[in-house]
C-alpha cells in the first residue's frame, strides 16, 4: 500500500474550496474604469478605485446580473434584497484599508455543482456565492529586493464561490474547479484564466477519524493557479498533515501559500495572527433591490449548462467520454452542432472533430474558430470519404491542407487527383505485383505468420500512393492470400 492510499485508509479528508472568479464586465465593481488586462501598470485607476478622500462607489448592475445568471445555473436561492459590507484589513495593495464584499447577506444561498470524476458522478453543495471587489496586485523582486504595486486590478468584481466542507479527494476539487471555470465560460460570465488571475482557488483542508463527526484542525492553502498545481498542493498539506497526526503530534491552524517553483507550501500566517475583519455593512452603498426588474429578466435568460450539453450530447449517440470532450469549450460544442445541422451522422461528426480537428487545433496553436477548416468544409471532406470520392488517409491530409487553402474541395481533389481508386481489375493488378515483388513474405505468410496481412495492405496502399480503397484493396488481398 503507497503512502496516500495508507493515508486515506487511516484518516478521512476533508476539503472545502472558496473560487474567485473576475467577471466579465467592462468597468469595475464601484467604479467607471475599464478593466483591460495587460495595460501598462497604474494606468486603470480613479479616485474611487484608488481610495481617495470623498470619492463614492456606485454597484455595477452588469456585475450584479453575472451574479444571478451564476447563482441561477447553481441551483441557488437569490436574495431579492442584500447588503455590501465593509471587511476590514491591512494590505499593501488593499488601496482603502477594507475591501467592499458581502457577508452577512450574500446574493445567493446555497446551490449545487454536479461534475464527473473517473466515470463517477459527483455533487458538491455550495454555501453561498457573494460579490465583492479584487484587490491591487503585488509584484515581488528578489533581484531589487522591493515590491511594486499595481492598482489596475484594484476593484475588478469578482463573485465568490464558497463550497460546503464535501471534497474527500483532491482529484474531486479538480474536477469540480474545471466544472466551475467550463461553466463560467459557457455563461458568457467569465473568460475565467488562471493564468491571468481570473480564477483563483483558496482552499481549506483538515483530517479526522473515519466516523468521526467533528472536523479536524483546518489549514488554508492559498496561491494555487492552475488544476495541476491545486491537486499537488493538497496532496502536500494533506501528506504534512498526516505526518503531524501519526506522530501523536497536534494540527495548527494555519495558513499556507503554495510555492510552485519548489512544489512546497510555506506558512504565511498561523492562528494567532488570523485576521478578524470586523464587518459592517457599507455606508456608502444603499441594499441591493432585485426586485425592480433586473432578477426577472436574468431568470428568463436561456443558456445550455455543460452538463446539460453532456447529455443532449450522450442522446445524439456520442459516449460519455467524447460527450465530455465536445462540451468541454463553448465554441467545441458549437463546432460540433454546425456539422451535424450538415447532415453528418454524430458518431462520424465526433470521430473527426475529436481525431483531426483538435489535433490541428493543438498542431497549429489556434483556437477551434479561428483555424481555417469551418464546419461546413468539414462536412463536404466527412461525405467525400462516406460517398468513395476519396479514402480516409487522402481526406486526414486533406483536412489540415483546408485550413489554408481557401480552393473548393472538389476542384483540389480533381486538380491533383486524388480520387479513390476502386477499380477492382486495376487494384488486383496491384495486389498481385506486390505479391509477386514480396515471395519471401508471401511464403512466411502461407506458413502461418498471418500478421503479414498489414505488411502486404500496407506495400498495396503505398504502390497506390495512398488513393486506393482500403476496404477494396483488403477484400482482394483475403481473396489472392487465401
Amino acid at each position: 500500500m503507497g503512502k496516500r492510499e495508507s493515508i486515506q485508509s487511516n484518516w478521512e479528508i476533508v476539503i472545502g474550496l472558496e473560487v474567485h472568479v473576475q467577471l466579465k464586465t467592462k468597468t469595475k465593481m464601484f467604479c467607471g474604469c475599464e478593466l483591460v488586462y495587460g495595460d501598462d501598470s497604474n494606468t486603470r485607476t480613479c479616485p474611487t478605485c484608488l481610495g481617495l478622500p470623498g470619492a463614492l462607489p456606485v454597484a455595477n448592475a452588469d456585475a450584479i446580473a453575472l451574479a444571478i445568471r451564476l447563482g441561477s445555473a447553481f441551483g441557488g436561492t437569490i436574495r431579492e434584497t442584500c447588503h455590501f459590507s465593509r471587511k476590514n484589513y491591512f494590505y499593501p495593495d488593499l488601496t482603502k484599508g477594507y475591501q467592499i464584499s458581502q457577508f452577512d447577506e450574500p446574493i445567493i444561498d446555497g446551490g449545487s455543482v454536479s461534475f464527473w470524476v473517473e466515470g463517477k458522478e459527483t455533487t458538491i453543495n455550495l454555501t453561498r456565492i457573494h460579490l465583492e471587489e479584487d484587490a491591487g496586485k503585488s509584484i515581488h523582486s528578489e533581484e531589487a529586493n522591493e515590491t511594486l504595486l499595481d492598482f489596475n486590478r484594484c476593484g475588478a468584481p469578482l463573485i465568490e464561490i464558497v463550497t460546503e466542507p464535501e471534497f474527500r479527494h483532491p482529484s474531486e476539487a479538480r474536477a469540480y474547479l474545471q466544472r466551475i471555470q467550463q461553466t463560467v465560460r459557457f455563461l458568457d460570465i467569465s473568460d475565467a484564466s488562471m493564468e491571468k488571475g481570473e480564477m483563483r482557488c483558496d482552499a481549506n483542508i483538515s483530517l479526522r477519524k473515519h466516523g468521526e463527526p467533528e472536523l479536524g484542525t483546518k489549514s488554508e492553502m492559498k496561491n494555487m493557479n492552475s488544476f495541476r498545481f491545486v491537486e499537488k498542493a493538497l496532496w502536500y498539506e494533506i501528506e504534512r498533515q498526516a505526518d503531524v497526526l501519526d506522530s501523536g503530534g497536534t494540527v495548527e491552524q494555519c495558513t499556507l501559500l503554495w510555492d510552485e517553483k519548489n512544489n512546497k507550501a510555506e506558512i504565511m500566517r498561523s492562528k494567532e495572527d488570523a485576521h478578524d475583519y470586523r464587518y459592517f455593512p457599507e455606508p456608502d452603498l444603499v441594499k441591493l433591490d432585485l426586485s425592480n426588474g433586473l432578477l426577472k429578466r436574468v431568470s428568463e435568460e436561456d443558456w445550455e449548462l455543460p452538463a446539460d450539453a453532456e447529455k443532449r450530447l450522450i442522446s445524439d449517440g456520442n459516449s460519455r467520454e467524447d460527450a465530455g470532450i465536445l462540451s468541454g469549450e463553448k465554441a467545441l460544442l458549437n463546432y460540433y452542432d454546425a456539422v451535424r445541422s450538415e447532415g453528418i451522422e454524430s458518431s462520424q461528426a465526433a470521430k473527426w472533430i475529436i481525431g483531426e480537428v483538435l489535433r490541428l487545433v493543438k498542431e497549429k496553436q489556434k483556437p477551434i474558430e479561428h483555424l481555417g477548416l469551418d464546419s461546413a468544409r468539414l462536412a463536404q471532406l466527412i461525405n467525400c470519404v462516406e460517398n468513395g470520392t476519396i479514402n480516409a488517409g487522402t481526406a486526414k491530409t486533406l483536412a489540415a491542407r483546408l485550413c489554408d487553402d481557401e480552393r473548393n474541395l472538389d476542384d483540389i481533389i480533381k486538380d491533383e487527383g486524388l480520387s479513390q481508386v476502386s477499380d477492382e481489375a486495376e487494384l488486383s493488378q496491384v495486389v498481385e505485383s506486390v505479391m509477386d515483388e514480396n515471395p519471401d513474405e508471401l511464403n512466411r505468410y502461407q506458413n502461418g505468420e498471418k500478421q503479414l496481412f498489414g505488411f502486404f495492405m500496407g506495400a498495396a496502399m503505398k504502390a497506390m500512393r495512398g488513393k486506393s480503397n482500403p476496404k477494396m484493396i483488403q477484400k482482394i488481398l483475403t481473396e489472392k492470400l487465401g
